[in-house]
This record gives C-alpha cells, sequence and structure tokens, in this order.
C-alpha cells in the first residue's frame, strides 16, 4: 500500500472523528459561564489566533467584494465600521466602549489609529488576559471581565459604545440594546456589527433552515439570533434614541471570511506541527459549522447586519428613576 493511500486513509479516519466530536460535543449555551467558558478555551489552545490574528470577527473584503488576504480583510473591516459609523470625524480622546472586545484587536485599532480612549469588556478572563498581553505600552486602550447583560459602568459613560459580533450571545436582546444604549453620554454614538437571522416573522424558517440554525446555535454557545429589523426595533424600543436607527447588510462585504476561514488551515500546515493531533481534531470540529455558517449567509437564511444609533439628548431612564424614587416617597 503507497504512503499516499495510508495518508488519504489517516485523514479520512481524522475527519471522522472530527466530525464524531462535533455532534457528540455540542457547545449549546446554558449561561454566560458557559459562554465564558467556550472562550476561555479558545483563548488557552491559541488556535484561534494563530489562523485568525487579532480579530474574532469576520473580514471586509470590499464592495463589490474581491480577493483579499485575511487578516486584512479583518483589519479593513474595523476602518470600514469607522467609517461608516462616522467616528473617524471624532476627535482624539473620544472615550469607547467595546463590548465583546476578544483579545482587544479593534480597540488596539480604535486606540492606535484613531487616538480614542478605549475600554474593551468580554465575559472570558482568559481574553483579558491575552488582550493586555498583546496591548504595548502607549496605547490607550484597558480591559476588563464585564457582562454585556448587566454592564457595571454608570449612566452615560461614553462617547461611543462598539460592538462586533457579541449579539447571539445575549439571552436577552431587548436587555442588550437597553444596555448599550443606557452607558452612552447624551449625542453619544452606537456602532454595532452582528450576524443576525433572516426576519422570520415575514417569512418563517423552512424544513432545512431550522437545523442548520439549531446547528450554528448549538456549536457556538449561541442563545439566538436577532433580525436586523429586530434588533433596530429593540433599539428604537428604549426610547434612549435620537430620530431613527441606521441599519446596512454588509453580508456580501463579509461572505468570503468563512471559506477563508477553512483556507487557513489548509494554507498553513505549520498549525498541524504546533498544536498536535488534538489541535488538528478540534480545527476539523469547527470545519462543519463554518460550512453551514457560508450556506446560512449565502442564502439568505442569515445576514450580516450594521446598526448606528445615536443617544438622545434627554436621559431618559434617569428620569424615568427619579419619578420613580419620588413617587416612593411620596407613596411612603
Amino acid at each position: 500500500m503507497s504512503t499516499l493511500l495510508y495518508f488519504a486513509i489517516a485523514v479520512l479516519v481524522l475527519l471522522v472523528i472530527g466530525i464524531g466530536v462535533y455532534f457528540l460535543t455540542p457547545r449549546k449555551y446554558q449561561s454566560s459561564a458557559t459562554v465564558a467558558n467556550s472562550y476561555d478555551e479558545w483563548t488557552d489552545d491559541g488556535i484561534l489566533e494563530f489562523y485568525w490574528g487579532e480579530h474574532i470577527h469576520l473580514g471586509h473584503y470590499g464592495s463589490p467584494p474581491g480577493r483579499k488576504d485575511f487578516l486584512v480583510a479583518k483589519s479593513d473591516f474595523v476602518h470600514e465600521m469607522v467609517k461608516w459609523g462616522g467616528l473617524d470625524k471624532l476627535p482624539p480622546g473620544t472615550t469607547v466602549l467595546d463590548v465583546g472586545c476578544g483579545i482587544g484587536g479593534s480597540s488596539r485599532i480604535l486606540a492606535r489609529d484613531y487616538g480614542f480612549a478605549v475600554t474593551g469588556i468580554t465575559i472570558s478572563p482568559q481574553q483579558v488576559k491575552r488582550a493586555q498581553e498583546l496591548t504595548p505600552p502607549g496605547v490607550n486602550a484597558q480591559f476588563a471581565v464585564d457582562d454585556a447583560m448587566a454592564l457595571s459602568f454608570p449612566d452615560a459613560s461614553f462617547d461611543v459604545v462598539w460592538s462586533i459580533e457579541a449579539g447571539p450571545h445575549m439571552p436577552d436582546k431587548a436587555v442588550f440594546a437597553r444596555e448599550l444604549m443606557r452607558v452612552l453620554k447624551p449625542g453619544g454614538v452606537l456602532v454595532v456589527a452582528d450576524w443576525n437571522q433572516r426576519d422570520d416573522r415575514q417569512k418563517p424558517l423552512n424544513f432545512w433552515e431550522k437545523p442548520v440554525m439549531k446547528q450554528l446555535l448549538e456549536q457556538w454557545s449561541h442563545p439566538a439570533f436577532s433580525s436586523i429589523e429586530g434588533f433596530s426595533e429593540l433599539l428604537a424600543e428604549t426610547k434612549l434614541v435620537e430620530g431613527e436607527v441606521v441599519t446596512a447588510d454588509w453580508t456580501k462585504q463579509t461572505l468570503p471570511s468563512w471559506l477563508d476561514s477553512i483556507w487557513q488551515g489548509i494554507a498553513r500546515p505549520e498549525g498541524l506541527v504546533r498544536f498536535g493531533l488534538s489541535g488538528f481534531i478540534k480545527s476539523v470540529r469547527e470545519v462543519p459549522t463554518l460550512l453551514l455558517m457560508r450556506l446560512a449567509f449565502g442564502t439568505g437564511l442569515c445576514r450580516f447586519g450594521m446598526f448606528r444609533a445615536v443617544r438622545a439628548n434627554s436621559p431618559t431612564e434617569l428620569t424615568d428613576r427619579n419619578f420613580a424614587k419620588q413617587t416612593q416617597i411620596i407613596g411612603n
């Protein structure tokens, strides 16, 4: 039997093992702890950072999309989001909260290239540790463990609130929307980029979309995806938005990221040496989810949503709280 055949059999066996692990060990959302544990594990083993770099989010490939280096596309995404949100017009020293900062890639660009004072928060202690390690002296970015469902910051703390692909991990999208708006200063800007599903109120999921969505939720600790329309409505319902919530669909600009993610494992075989057999199996385990993501975003089941909102000048929630306190005093 030739060496090539032995190799082919070995690869086939490993693929079978990887697919078996995929179905037998789902990472279902149970609480914020399961999200934290998942990101702790991904950060500890270093595989995700090796292949995806400092930016644990999709890349921007232009409009219309073209060929681009995977890591360059990720960095470009941050700059495109800054421009789309109008943040490039803000002065140095602008305070920014990066919600779901990962290992700090976007935070460092915002601090280094735009002069912003950035605070990055994540539910994962290991991500905070790694973000701190990767941030050189002189870059005005600090990191802390915090829960986006109950942010520890006072009302009206930041000029800008920024978030990339954190929403699917949030069990209550209405609470998430309110927390994002609550910590914005009056006149401050919210800019969010997120994975969204099609608005199933208009077109319910069909027979094949339901199992695909089930896997997308269960494999990466997602309780639910919102739709672009649905999350925009939730932001407006906070009563903290001035004017309208601006949205955009960046599915086409980001779509090449999914297959590029898989290609990294082929184009960079040195990862097999660095992370060994267990690392290879872990990497192969993610391939079905990446392919399902490509399927979902390519067919319209999922969409890449962009959201921009300006905080109203009247701090409504403070007024509501004061009114509630006064009512309680009068009642006593």
